[in-house]
Formats: C-alpha cells, structure tokens, sequence
C-alpha cells in the first residue's frame, strides 16, 4: 500500500517536522516509527521525536542543511515497511465509575450506552500505545471502539487525579500525573504509570498492547 505523502516544515534552524494527515492509524503510526528508526542512521540527525502522525527530527546544521535532510526525508519514506515494534502484552486493572471514574455517566449519555455497556466495550477492546506525550509516561492509545468515542470536557478540570483512565475524542488514555485535563474520566488504575526513579521510569512504551481489566464498577 502506497503510504500518505509528507508535508514537511521547519522548526528553526535545526529541526524539521515530517507529518501526516489525519485520521491517525496504527499503519501511519508503525511508518513513521520505521522513519524514526532510519533517520537515527543518518548524519547530522541528533534526536528523533515521534509524535501523533507527525516526527520530529532535531539535527545539527553544521552536518546536514534542511534541504538535503528534505530530499533524505522524501526519498526514504515511499521505500519504507511499516515497522511493528514489538511491543508487550500489559494489563491495566481499572475501578470503573464512582469516585474513579466521574464522567462515566457523561460518556453512557453522549453514547446512549449504559454505563456497563461502555464500561464491556471499554475493556473489550485491543490498544496499541502510539506514543508517550503530553506529560511524563502519557499514553496516547489507539484502538478505541469508535462507539465510544467521546468530545473532551467543555471546562477542563485543574486537577485530575493520577492514574485516571479517560476518553478523548477517538483515545484512551491514563494520566500518570495529577494535572489539569479535559479528557473524559472513567476509571482509575491501582497501577504507577510513572516512577522516576526507576530503572524504565514509564509503564508504557511505544508500541505496547494494552488491555484494561475491570476491576470492579460503580454506576
């Protein structure tokens, strides 16, 4: 299959941002991570930052220019497999509704599900992590039933608590962080997602599949 073309823009002087157009799909996601992977190869090219649909590569001017780094971008990405990064098999446990999950009601409304209905179909599903963002051990998942897709709150709330599982838009996410957040909360997870002093600090990783596991359910 023939990938989306590029757009490519600068970002200053030593950085260049190679995207795609939406929707994001896992085949999108795996092309941009095999880019990442090769662009690590070449000169000049210090870091690489996948993004949502997007990669950012950090270079070093005085190695490569923009343009040559283009015409390198350009030439690589029709020739590219998407790559499947051999990602782990993680269970996340989840205390849905109640107390843990404020907006569940909200997402059976705008669904015109029951809340153990979106909670089945929740946990029925299969996640691949994307990318970590947003903040430390943020997972931004794909693979959520489209069903349950849900707008993120009008008023974003100053403090979600860590460890939230919540729904924006068309993703599943868990914030590891207490934070402001405008996502849907449906649950919480007993699991750290981010520990800084340890040896791997973050829970999830790129690729991953993640299964959520009712732990038990407040309507």
């Amino acid at each position: 299959m023939t990938p989306q073309p590029l757009r490519l823009h600068s970002l200053g002087e030593a950085a260049l941002l190679c995207e795609l157009p939406a929707p994001a799909t896992l085949v999108q996601q795996q092309r941009i991570w095999a880019l990442a992977a090769e662009a690590m190869q070449w000169r000049g090219v210090q870091e690489v930052l996948p993004g949502m649909n997007n990669l950012s590569l950090l270079f070093d001017p005085a190695q490569i220019d923009v343009v040559e780094l283009e015409m390198q971008v350009l030439s690589a990405w029709p020739q590219l497999a998407a790559a499947g990064i051999q990602g782990r098999q993680v269970e996340i446990p989840v205390a849905y509704g109640g107390e843990s999950g404020p907006d569940l009601a909200e997402v059976a409304r705008h669904t015109g599900l029951s809340p153990a209905e979106v909670v089945k179909r929740h946990s029925a599903g299969h996640y691949v992590v994307y990318l970590l963002g947003f903040l430390p051990g943020f997972a931004f998942m794909g693979g959520l039933p489209p069903e349950l897709a849900t707008p993120r709150r009008k008023e974003p709330r100053l403090a979600v608590p860590a460890r939230s599982v919540g729904i924006g838009g068309e993703q599943t996410g868990i914030y590891p962080l207490v934070s402001p957040g405008g996502w849907q909360l449906i649950g919480r997870t007993s699991l750290e997602m981010f520990d800084p002093g340890a040896a791997e600090p973050t829970l999830l990783r790129p690729g991953d599949q993640v299964r959520f596991v009712v732990e038990s359910m407040e309507a």
